[in-house]
Parts: C-alpha cells; sequence; structure tokens
C-alpha cells in the first residue's frame, strides 16, 4: 500500500464512524442514525464506549477553561429583556406557554446569548483564547493499526491515542504529514504506548491547520533512513475541523 492511495477518506466502518459519533464530527442526519444505532444494536453501542475510554486521556491534558462573570450577567439580561417584550400583562399563563410568538421569541433570544456567549470572551479575552482543534481517524483497509489523532494549534502538538495494531518486533511507526501533492514530511516516531504527544515545528503548523492528510507507515527501528516512508503505510486519515 503507498501514500497516495490512502489520500482518500479514511475508512474504517462502523468503528470509525463510531469515533466521529463520540468526537461530534457527524453531519445531524448522521448523529440521528447513530444514535438510534446506539440504542438497537448492541455491538455498535460497545463500539462507541470503546471510542469514549480510548479518548478520554486526550481530553484530560487539556484544563477546562471558566469563562468570565461577564458572560452570564449578558445571557441573563439579553434572555429576560427579549422574552419579556413578547409576553404582555393581559396574557394568561396558558396563554404564554402556548403561543407561538413567544416560543419564537424565545428561541431568538437564545440565540443572540449564545452569540453573545461566543463573542464576549472574543472581543474582551481575559487570557489567550485556544485555537481550533482538527481531528484524524487513521486506519487503512489491510491493517489493523489505529490511531485517534488531535492536532492542538495551541499547544503546537498532535496528541495520538493509539486504539488498535502492533508494531513488528526491531520495527517503529513513524508519522508522516502529506499535504496535497507534495512529498510526506516526517512528524517524527510514534512512542509506544496508550498516548503520545508530537511536538510540531513551527513550518508544520500553518500546514496542518489547512486539513493535510497524516499517515503512518512501518519504518526500521530509530525510523526512516531516507527521509521519506520506506515501509508499507498502515493507516492515515484526513485531519478535520471538531
Amino acid at each position: 500500500m503507498t501514500l497516495a492511495e490512502d489520500n482518500g477518506p479514511e475508512r474504517g466502518g462502523d468503528d470509525l464512524l463510531a469515533a466521529e459519533y463520540v468526537l461530534g464530527v457527524l453531519p445531524a442526519e448522521e448523529r440521528q442514525i447513530a444514535s438510534r444505532r446506539i440504542d438497537a444494536e448492541t455491538g455498535f453501542a460497545r463500539l462507541v464506549d470503546g471510542w469514549e475510554v480510548s479518548l478520554s486521556p486526550l481530553a484530560a491534558a487539556y484544563p477546562e477553561i471558566e469563562p468570565p462573570a461577564s458572560v452570564k450577567a449578558a445571557i441573563d439580561r439579553r434572555l429576560f429583556t427579549s422574552t419579556a417584550t413578547v409576553a404582555t400583562p393581559t396574557e394568561s399563563r396558558g396563554g404564554l406557554w402556548s403561543s407561538l410568538a413567544f416560543w419564537r421569541g424565545l428561541t431568538a433570544a437564545a440565540v443572540a446569548a449564545l452569540a453573545i456567549y461566543i463573542a464576549v470572551p472574543a472581543l474582551n479575552p481575559p487570557v489567550e483564547q485556544p485555537q481550533a482543534r482538527l481531528v484524524a481517524s487513521l486506519a487503512a483497509d489491510g491493517s489493523d493499526v489505529k490511531y485517534l489523532a488531535v492536532y492542538d494549534a495551541a499547544h503546537h502538538e498532535v496528541g495520538l491515542s493509539h486504539v488498535s495494531g502492533e508494531r513488528a518486533a526491531g520495527k517503529d511507526f513513524e508519522l508522516w504529514m502529506i499535504e496535497g501533492k507534495n512529498p510526506p514530511v516526517s512528524m517524527g516516531i510514534i512512542p509506544a504506548g496508550a498516548t503520545a504527544h508530537i511536538v510540531v515545528s513551527p513550518a508544520a503548523q500553518q500546514k496542518l491547520a489547512q486539513g493535510a492528510v497524516l499517515a503512518v507507515s512501518l519504518e526500521p527501528a530509530g525510523g526512516s533512513p531516507t527521509g521519506q516512508p520506506t515501509g508499507p503505510v498502515v493507516a492515515a486519515g484526513d485531519l478535520k475541523s471538531i
């Protein structure tokens, strides 16, 4: 298998579908279908549970960020000001809750509040705001090697969760970035273990942010001696926005 053969969409059937469901990157219709399958199919539900367990170590590396107190006040002000203009003193309780105009007004207020929640920290950030993350499910036909990769632009690193497949004795897995038709660029040897973090060089950061392809090849111990993949590509996938 060559890198050129693996530059297309990643494959993996239900296993990768479960991973994308856990990550929240599925379109709305596909997510609804997956949700129904979780309730109806025990096997698929187990795949989803397995991905939740596999991905949890990646989330543990990133602390929660407390939004500024001004956000809550802005949301309350916007919500209650908007809803107050919908109902009149003469409306009965039953009329208010059954009013289509009331619910439309409440929906508009909720959307506006969400916009405030997103915009206020950006306009007046108390700390540097984290940048977007990209995710890729790395797999290949005929290979049992699977990784889940998350590129964190704020920390300039790729986090890898090893899902399945083992390297042969005396061999190493090496991570590659593929941008269009350019030659693959090595991002380094993947350390053995359930999770790993690889620092991204400044030259590669912009390319990754634009959504490059990540691939894993099987190389001699210590990595490729030529600067290009010499062994088979055992997993690959496109980076996508979360």
